[in-house]
């Protein structure tokens, strides 16, 4: 993907900051990368802006006067406008860390940070959430799989028996992308990319996780699988033939 697929004039990325040297550097970076920037110094400044305007993704600090990021991750990830966040700290704290994502931040990064993994991050985050190389569903397309379907247009899967499994957004993501690309080694960058969500967040041990509650459902067993095998040192592979169609 070049970076203008996703840096185009439209991207907006907001930085809260109460800084202004770090908030001017990182500015100044993401400028010369492509991006469109607005600088706030607060929660209160955010919230003004994002009622101006459409932003892309907030680049949040965590330590803030007033309210502190923690909180305006929380209050962002509420609202029904979805708002990608990343949150930038000069605390490296694990716990810092972990609460951040569970209060749905979609990636994190200490002080100091190489401007290079910061945009990497970024454009990373930008692509799962607006759904880019996402294995988006067509209306009327289809798979089977050894006695098992999915209808990608009303998303049901159904088992052997006739039955419909429920599944999350991100199960069903990664099946598609697993279905997509049947009998290929999938590495977990690449399942990053192509799905998105909550359950996708940026680390590998989500994927894991995942891909084995998806097995659980497809009734394969997570001891010797023979739908969706662990590659060592690859990642997945996607063993039955697929037939698919429609769309």
């Amino acid at each position: 993907m070049s970076h203008s697929e996703i840096t185009g004039p439209r991207t907006f990325i907001a930085i809260v900051e109460d800084d202004e040297d770090i908030s001017e550097l990182v500015a100044d970076l993401l400028e010369r990368e492509g991006f469109d920037v607005g600088r706030c110094r607060s929660g209160a400044e955010l919230d003004r802006l994002t009622g101006r305007r459409r932003v892309d993704l907030v680049l949040l600090d965590l330590m803030l006067p007033g309210e502190d990021g923690l909180s305006i991750c929380r209050r962002l990830h509420s609202a029904p406008v979805r708002m990608p966040v990343v949150m930038i700290t000069a605390k490296g704290d694990d716990i810092d860390r972990i609460l951040g994502l569970e209060l749905g931040a979609d990636d994190y990064l200490p002080k100091p940070f190489n401007p290079r993994e910061l945009t990497a991050r970024i454009r990373a985050v930008l692509r799962r959430t607006r759904g880019m190389h996402r294995p988006a569903p067509i209306s009327g397309r289809w798979y089977r799989f050894t006695d098992w379907s999915l209808d990608a247009g009303s998303r049901v899967l159904i088992n052997p028996q006739g039955e419909p499994i429920d599944l999350t957004g991100g199960e069903y993501d990664l099946l598609v992308a697993l279905l997509d690309h049947p009998q290929r080694v999938l590495t977990r960058d690449q399942l990053l990319d192509w799905t998105r969500g909550r359950d996708a967040a940026p680390y590998d041990r989500t994927i894991d996780v995942q891909l084995s509650r998806l097995r659980r459902k497809l009734g394969d067993d997570p001891k010797s699988p023979r739908m969706i095998r662990t590659v060592r040192g690859g990642g997945y592979l996607f063993a039955p033939q697929v037939e698919s169609g429609g769309g």
